[in-house]
Order: C-alpha cells, then sequence, then structure tokens
C-alpha cells in the first residue's frame, strides 16, 4: 500500500482476510448481483474494498461492515462520503440497517471462511428484512447448501437455508484470485428469501428441532435419531428406517407437520 498510510492493511489470519485481487472477478461479481440504481446495497467485509468500487459504480446508496479498523481507515480515504460501520456483523441488529420500516435489505460479501455458517443463518433468520443475498464462500461448503438428497453433502444447511429461502450456485472463484492464496476454491451463492417453503410448515420451531435431530447421528435410522425428539412418531407415515439424507425436503415437511 502506499506509504502515506500510518496503519496496517495487511491481511490479518485471525480474521480470515483473504482479499480478492482479480479485478476481472470483482467486476463480474458486482454485475451478477444487477444492482438498480439508487439500490441501498449492504456489503459484507470489504476489506480493502475490491468489490465496492464496483458496488459504487451501480450505486452510491451502499453501507459495508467492517471489523478491522485499518481497514475502515482505508476504505475512508479510498471512498469519500462512504458509509462505514466499524463492527463484527454477528453482532448488528440488522434492523438498524433499514433506511425505512418498509425497505428490504440485499447483501454481497467476500466473506470470511471461518464465520460463513453463522453469517448465512443471521441473514436466513432476518429474511422478514433482507430479500436476498449475494455471497462468496467456499467451494465445499456451497456444495453442501445446494445438495441433493441421497449424497453425504446433504444435511442441516440444505434443508433449512432451502426451505426458509432458496440458493443458487453461481460461478466459481479459484484460491489464485486471492491474497493470501486460500487452500480451496471458492464459489458465488445466490440466496432468494423472498422465495420460501416456510408457509407449508405447520410449526417450524418443531421443524428446525426435527432437522437437527435428523443430522444429529448421521448413521442412525430416523427411528433411532428421532427417538428423543417429544413427538409421537407412529403418526409419521413414513419409513422409519430410512437415514435422513434419504428424505426429500417436501418429506421432511410433511413429516414435520404429522409430529408436531
Amino acid at each position: 500500500m502506499n506509504d502515506k498510510h500510518t496503519y496496517s492493511t495487511r491481511p490479518k489470519k485471525s480474521l480470515g482476510q483473504n482479499y480478492l485481487t482479480d479485478e476481472n472477478i470483482c467486476r463480474n461479481i458486482v454485475d451478477a448481483f444487477e444492482i438498480e440504481q439508487g439500490e441501498h446495497i449492504i456489503e459484507i467485509g470489504p476489506g480493502r474494498g475490491a468489490l465496492t468500487r464496483y458496488i459504487l459504480q451501480k450505486t452510491s446508496n451502499l453501507t459495508v461492515i467492517e471489523l478491522d479498523r485499518n481497514n475502515c481507515a482505508l476504505l475512508k480515504e479510498l471512498f469519500t462520503g462512504l458509509d462505514i460501520i466499524n463492527t463484527d456483523f454477528l453482532k448488528l441488529d440488522m434492523n438498524n440497517l433499514r433506511r425505512n420500516k418498509v425497505e428490504k435489505l440485499r447483501v454481497i460479501g467476500n466473506i470470511p471462511y471461518n464465520i460463513t455458517s453463522p453469517i448465512i443463518f443471521k441473514l436466513m433468520d432476518n429474511r422478514s428484512i433482507v430479500k436476498d443475498a449475494q455471497l462468496m464462500i467456499q467451494e465445499e461448503v456451497a456444495r453442501r447448501i445446494t445438495a441433493e438428497p441421497n449424497n453425504k453433502e446433504y444435511g442441516i444447511p440444505t434443508i433449512l437455508l432451502n426451505v426458509f429461502g432458496s440458493s443458487k450456485l453461481m460461478f466459481k472463484v479459484s484460491r489464485n484470485c486471492f491474497y493470501p492464496k486460500p487452500k480451496v476454491d471458492s464459489r458465488i451463492i445466490y440466496f432468494d428469501f423472498s422465495v420460501s417453503l416456510e408457509d407449508n410448515i405447520t410449526d417450524k420451531i418443531f421443524f428446525r428441532k426435527l432437522v437437527k435431530a435428523a443430522f444429529g447421528t448421521r448413521r442412525k435410522t430416523l427411528k433411532n435419531a428421532l427417538k428423543n425428539l417429544d413427538a409421537d412418531l407412529s403418526k409419521a407415515e413414513i419409513d422409519l428406517g430410512r437415514r435422513a439424507e434419504n428424505l426429500t425436503i417436501n418429506e421432511f415437511i410433511e413429516l414435520s407437520n404429522r409430529l408436531c
């Protein structure tokens, strides 16, 4: 970086920082999000502004959330007037990001690998105010989220993130596009929280408990995995000799509605 900076923006391993360095990839990521002029966008973990500069070409109505104070100082220097929130996204009340009571948030970001799941589930839990999100995450995590039944990658994230929203794999990003270079490739994944199956579920809290219990011991049959669930399994009306990974999302919904 320029010598005039009195702060360090070197990647911090403790914060899971891997900076995007490929300008074409940065441009493609932002273009894929289809931002409308003036639209309010939330960027998680802007780092040194690799995506930020391209988002600002689409809209000036941008809020970035960055934990690293040195990066915040750099962003302030690079982008005059940028709305910067120096905090941990996981501790942030997302309601405070809304400009008005009817606004639905759109979220984009290259998020740290070490907190990928908590960030995604926070977005899911705030789906009443989050319209959609486009994130860069580890390839293997993206595969788990979009897995099909009868696959070892199919699990709790697959079910919940495709019931309380929908997910779509987008393009792959090579590890060579980052500094420092991670050990794995990444994938852009898109979540649409305006589309969901939750209206088909009688008891959403019970449904989540059921899914977590079913996958809690993957090798066990449903009969054994669900035995500690407070429910009458005789009402299941499906073969409880099957395993969780063999059930479709709709079968999980039907099973939950029968047992709750």
